[in-house]
């Protein structure tokens, strides 16, 4: 069963052994312009992979996700004109 995963940006310096990046986990997205992608991998095994991947000599930096860390649970917000309308009276 698959736990809880997060993503992260493994920036390269050669898109040459991008198919070596499937070791460490699934490979969503890779942009050959940019040369980076995106790998989900299991969230306990994080720290360990991230030095695995940082070791490597074609990779350049990698960067874990911030999104599991983000808010997004949204409060309602009033809208600027109904705001208004209750001012002036309408």
């Amino acid at each position: 069963m698959i736990g809880e995963r997060i993503g992260l940006s493994v920036w390269l310096y050669s898109l040459k052994q991008m198919k070596n990046l499937r070791r460490f986990g699934n490979v969503v997205y890779t942009s050959k312009r940019m040369k980076y992608a995106i790998v989900y991998c299991n969230r306990e095994n994080i720290d360990e992979t991230i030095e695995k991947l940082n070791s490597l000599h074609y990779v350049k930096a990698v960067q874990p996700s911030l999104k599991p860390f983000l808010k997004t649970e949204y409060e309602k917000v009033v809208d600027k004109e109904k705001e208004f309308e209750l001012k002036i009276g309408l």
